[in-house]
């Protein structure tokens, strides 16, 4: 029997299928019919009574507490756009719109609650097919203020296209329009303020923060935008701490000990006006002052704030705000507020009573120290926050909210002097359209993520003498311009924390002066370093350079490290001593060698001159001369021709002395020679074969050079690694090979010279020349021995000091130890000048 029942009961609701509102209805707090109804999302109340439910009995409605008159104020900022669009003549002709506005009571779960209501209306059940699948209530929703609420709300009636105009949420994450389709805002998103609270604080040079922010998404996201802006301008956060107003004293304690314990003195704060009330309060508990506020939008021009910072905790805060906005009647308007009274609503008896600090009598038992509320109270010696104008911005962004709907629907309607009733109405497309201008000149519209134009200005809390803070605008910021332009500070004074006209310092390390650069501290953020000094030939000029520059190699650093200087070009030069010194013994050593010709040239009649090969003795002062010249050569500034001279004209001209010598050796040996009997081996080494001989070798040696010369010749060259600041200017070699081909073939005619010469030291003759010319190449031979290793040691100049001495040494050595003699003879010793003393027994006559 009871099958059968339930059978054809469930039959019968398959036939007749009734949809039914699940839970208890949900009433607005106001109300109005019109042709288009709209929605209105308000907190009239801030919080609400939490209650442990144990599921055993259906839960009580929410119980909210807390009136909230700025709510109360966007409210009445709708409710003034409404009424004077219909009664506009040239918007919505012929149509009326209503509203149904709902107290949300700041909770998420009522919000959506709400919202559903909103677009299903509050009827118990429908037993109409149809009806299941009807359009929705409301053509828009207005509000939410807070960024969490919107987020909710949006995701559930986002399918629906139903439009929702914010006019304070401003998350940056409902811009996401794959998430919130049908979102849009009337005041700009996160994303711009975000990055321009970071620019404001690297203008001031403010690298080293703390923050805190509302542990909700308005917060959580403004401040990742933040702080990643931040890093990529330079500015380090000392630590991010997230508040809420509900959390327990232990996690606020806990904040307080962090920003306590900081060194950082500028606090950027990401918070809700309500989570700002918070903190005020735990800091003037704690007694923190002194912190340079940086603040966003919600709560920086907020009066009620203001008047709670009794302790001056954020005197000189700086911050965004929405640009000020003036809309003609609203004040009157909303002042108004005998039409609330005509309610039977208890919110509005609540709202009343605190209003105007009175209470209405409800029974004989109510009595207490309040005054009775007649219901004609007059607002006009009220001081509170409801008759505060302050907000006007916001309240413009809930008149421009309105507006949009009203234009969108103008559009759609296509109005004229009336509008077609008949037309679906579709309001989200059209409302993503609009562009028109309030009465007042503000342009709206909205960009493809439902966002506003992000223009702010840029707020100083100033102190007054009666205690009254006066929000001053110090600049503008628009997020529209290029980056380099959009923040412009107005030429105003500002006041700082501790009413301070300097602005303060927040870093974590003071700035690297120029000749130094950063080197950060282990295991801290970027913005803590030290400082080092530049190391040699290195600089820095800029202050916090992160790297020094090393100098072009013919520039050094100055003693400060912050620019480079040219470095001095070293050489061998006449002006300094050692340069004067070796030109003197040049010259010396010219003149010297001129004199002992002009006497040989005076005695060339004498035995001595005349036994002495006459003819090479003087060819051979003659290539001394030179040897002594060539040395000068090596004096100076290097160039491409003193380098390839001083090199070619040394080697050709020891080249043509050392043949003389080895000349005159030979025939001083081959002359004892010629005295054997049938010897007539003089005819090969006559005055004739001697010129050749020494042309001969000294044609090799100019052949050597040529090659050296056309290969790879010796060049100017600038040293850098000798010395670290100078330049040492000396002549590369270009071809080592030709270098030392030239010294080794002087050195081999040199040591040939040397052998002969020993081999005839013993041969009877009173002046045996051969004895001179032996000790003179033994000279020769152990100065250039030794020089090779001293030029190769060297530095820089000394090495052609080195080898001007070389060549000096060994000229002196010939000069003196073949000529000097035979000048003693013939100017102190004449009586020896005669052919008896030049040849002893078996000597051969040279001459």
């Amino acid at each position: 029997y009871n099958p059968i029942l339930l059978l054809m009961a469930s039959v019968s609701q398959a036939e007749e299928p009734v949809c039914r509102w699940r839970g208890d209805p949900e009433s607005p707090q106001l109300s109005k019919d019109g042709d288009v109804i709209l929605g209105g999302l308000f907190s009239f109340h801030s919080t609400w009574i939490n209650r442990q439910d144990t599921y055993k009995h259906k839960p009580m409605p929410l119980q909210c507490t807390s009136l909230h008159f700025r709510e109360f104020q966007f409210a009445q900022a709708m409710l003034f756009a409404i009424e004077e669009i219909n009664n506009s003549t040239d918007l919505l002709p012929g149509i009326s719109l209503g509203y149904k506005i709902y107290d949300v009571c700041g909770s998420i779960a009522r919000g959506v609650k709400v919202a559903l209501a909103l677009a299903n209306g509050n009827e118990v059940f429908s037993s109409s097919e149809a009806r299941c699948s009807r359009p929705a209530q409301v053509q828009a929703i207005m509000g939410e203020t807070s960024s969490s609420p919107c987020m909710a709300i949006s995701t559930v009636i986002g399918p629906f296209y139903i439009p929702m105009i914010s006019h304070f949420a401003t998350c940056a994450c409902l811009s996401d329009k794959t998430k919130y389709p049908s979102f849009l805002r009337t005041i700009p998103s996160d994303y711009y303020q975000s990055r321009a609270l970071a620019q404001l604080v690297k203008h001031y040079g403010w690298t080293w923060v703390g923050a805190i922010n509302t542990n909700d998404d308005y917060g959580n996201n403004g401040m990742a935008i933040f702080i990643e802006t931040a890093k990529q301008l330079g500015i380090c956060l000392e630590y991010s701490v997230s508040v809420f107003r509900t959390d327990p004293p232990e996690k606020i304690l806990k904040i307080v000990d962090i920003i306590k314990a900081s060194t950082s003195k500028v606090i950027v704060a990401f918070l809700s006006h309500l989570d700002m009330d918070m903190v005020i309060h735990e800091f003037s508990h704690h007694n923190l002052t002194g912190y340079q506020w940086v603040g966003s939008e919600s709560w920086i021009f907020d009066s009620q704030t203001a008047a709670m910072d009794r302790n001056h905790i954020l005197d000189g805060a700086i911050g965004l705000s929405i640009p000020k906005a003036h809309v003609s009647g609203m004040r009157e308007f909303m002042l108004d507020v005998k039409p609330l009274n005509s309610t039977s609503n208890e919110l509005f008896t609540e709202f009343w009573e605190k209003l105007f600090s009175c209470e209405f009598k409800r029974s004989k038992a109510s009595a207490g120290n309040q005054r009775e509320c007649t219901g004609h109270e007059d607002l006009s010696g009220v001081q509170n926050s409801f008759t505060d104008m302050s907000l006007m911005p916001i309240f413009n962004n809930v008149y421009k909210g309105v507006y949009a709907v009203a234009h969108a629907f103008h559009n759609m309607l296509s109005c004229n002097k009336t509008c077609n009733k008949k037309v679906q109405l579709d309001p989200f497309m059209h409302i993503q359209q609009v562009n028109f201008k309030t009465k007042e000149g503000d342009e709206v519209y909205f960009n493809e993520y439902g966002d506003p134009a992000a223009k702010y200005e840029i707020i100083n809390w100033q102190p007054t003498k009666n205690g009254i803070v006066d929000f001053v605008t110090v600049g503008l910021h628009d997020s529209s311009l290029p980056a380099d332009k959009q923040l412009n500070l107005l030429n105003k004074s500002f006041i700082w924390a501790k009413n301070s006209q300097q602005v303060p310092l927040s870093v974590c390390s003071e700035k690297c002066p120029p000749g130094t650069r950063k080197v950060l501290q282990k295991g801290k953020p970027v913005c803590c370093y030290d400082c080092l000094r530049c190391a040699e030939g290195e600089i820095s000029n800029i202050t916090d350079s992160i790297a020094c520059v090393r100098c072009h190699p013919e520039f050094w650093s100055n003693e400060r490290r912050d620019a480079c200087v040219k470095k001095e070009a070293e050489f061998l030069s006449y002006e300094e001593i050692m340069g004067a010194l070796l030109t003197a013994a040049s010259l010396f050593g010219t003149c010297m060698t001129a004199v002992v010709a002009f006497i040989f040239f005076r005695y060339r009649q004498t035995p001595v001159v005349r036994a002495n090969n006459s003819e090479l003795s003087f060819l051979l002062l003659f290539s001394l001369t030179l040897c002594f010249l060539c040395s000068l050569t090596f004096i100076g500034r290097p160039s491409e021709w003193s380098c390839m001279l001083r090199h070619t004209a040394f080697g050709i001209t020891f080249v043509l002395c050392i043949s003389c010598v080895l000349g005159k050796t030979i025939v001083v040996l081959m002359a004892f020679r010629a005295t054997l009997p049938g010897s007539d081996v003089m005819k090969w080494f006559g005055p004739a074969q001697q010129k050749l001989s020494v042309l001969g070798f000294t044609l090799i040696q100019v052949i050597i050079c040529i090659l050296w010369l056309t290969i790879s010749p010796p060049f100017p060259f600038k040293n850098f690694k000798e010395s670290k600041e100078k330049i040492i200017l000396e002549c590369a070699l270009g071809s080592a090979v030709g270098f030392w081909a030239v010294l080794g073939y002087i050195g081999l005619l040199a040591m040939l010279c040397f052998i002969l010469a020993f081999l005839a030291r013993k041969l009877p003759d009173n002046f045996n020349e051969a004895k001179f010319i032996t000790f003179s190449m033994l000279i020769f031979c152990a100065v250039w021995i030794t020089f090779i290793p001293a030029y190769v040691s060297s530095p820089g100049k000394f090495s052609v000091a080195v080898e001007i001495f070389a060549i000096l040494a060994s000229s002196f050595g010939l000069l003196i130890c073949i000529f000097i003699p035979k000048c003693y003879i013939i100017l102190l010793k004449p009586e020896k000048n005669t052919k008896k003393n030049m040849m002893v027994r078996g000597a051969p006559k040279l001459s």
